[in-house]
């Protein structure tokens, strides 16, 4: 295992190995847990080689304290990846290396796909996820990248960046990990309680019962159903509950047998902001 923090070093690395070889990268932001082992495993399992980044990425950040209180574990996850494979380079750049002078995100077109659901309430987020991956990519050139499910709509607008720009590489979105009680796996469930932690498992009980129902109710009757659980619930502050299209993240209006649908939901615990998101069908 080596670790690279500059492009140039990464780039030169890169460059040396065979070009027959396939590169797989996953980014990251570090404070690894399975989840993010989950998607190393699979891009171990499906290229000769694998690219980690670890970087926290201002741009993405609308809340500072949020930014602030990201947890920093660069040795206990050089220590997670070198238990699954010694065939993973890590690249840990700093934000001047990433950003120079000026750290501050592009301007992207994503078709709407930024302004629902996370884009709503966070404020020039996606262009904040756009800037840092498409710099990731292009410095990387890896022949697929790894993105989780949880983050569903970060990883269609991903898709959608890659396009626009015309990148060559394959976006794999791989399936969300959980917790044993069923909460999504998350490097901010770190700073749960151990009796909130616990709580916080009802996010995705209620999913499960949504997704029942949407079999045979209208959608409209499941986001108020969701919406009712979580004010019976005041451990938990729903932010909101949205069910879409998965590939216009456009909120549903009527069900349509040839479209697919996702739930999605954020919700507070404690200080603790928490996302999730499940097939309906």
């Amino acid at each position: 295992m080596q670790l690279f923090e500059t492009v140039k070093a990464m780039r030169s690395h890169l460059f040396s190995l065979d070009k027959k070889n396939k590169l797989g990268f996953v980014p990251t932001m570090g404070a690894l847990h399975e989840g993010h082992a989950a998607l190393v495993k699979q891009a171990v399992e499906e290229n000769d080689y694998v690219v980690v980044s670890i970087f926290v990425n201002p741009t993405q950040f609308d809340n500072k304290k949020d930014l602030e209180k990201y947890p920093k574990t660069l040795e206990a996850d050089m220590a997670l990846l070198d238990n699954i494979s010694k065939n993973i380079f890590i690249f840990a750049p700093s934000v001047s290396e990433i950003y120079r002078k000026k750290v501050i995100s592009k301007s992207y077109d994503f078709d709407g796909l930024d302004k629902v659901m996370e884009g709503a309430f966070r404020d020039d987020h996606f262009n904040g996820v756009g800037t840092i991956v498409e710099a990731l990519l292009r410095a990387i050139e890896p022949d697929r990248a790894y993105f989780g499910e949880k983050d569903f709509q970060q990883l269609q607008i991903i898709r959608k960046m890659v396009a626009q720009q015309k990148l060559d590489v394959t976006i794999i979105g791989c399936p969300i990990v959980r917790e044993p009680s069923g909460l999504a796996m998350s490097s901010r469930n770190e700073r749960l309680s151990k009796s909130m932690r616990k709580e916080a498992a009802f996010i995705y009980k209620t999913l499960l019962a949504a997704k029942k129902q949407f079999g045979t109710k209208s959608a409209t009757t499941v986001l108020h159903w969701v919406t009712d659980q979580f004010e019976q619930h005041p451990a938990l502050k729903l932010e909101y509950v949205e069910i879409a299209d998965i590939d216009t993240l456009t909120p549903i209006i009527k069900k349509q047998s040839k479209r697919k649908y996702r739930a999605f939901v954020a919700v507070y615990a404690e200080d603790v902001r928490l996302i999730d998101n499940i097939a309906l069908n």
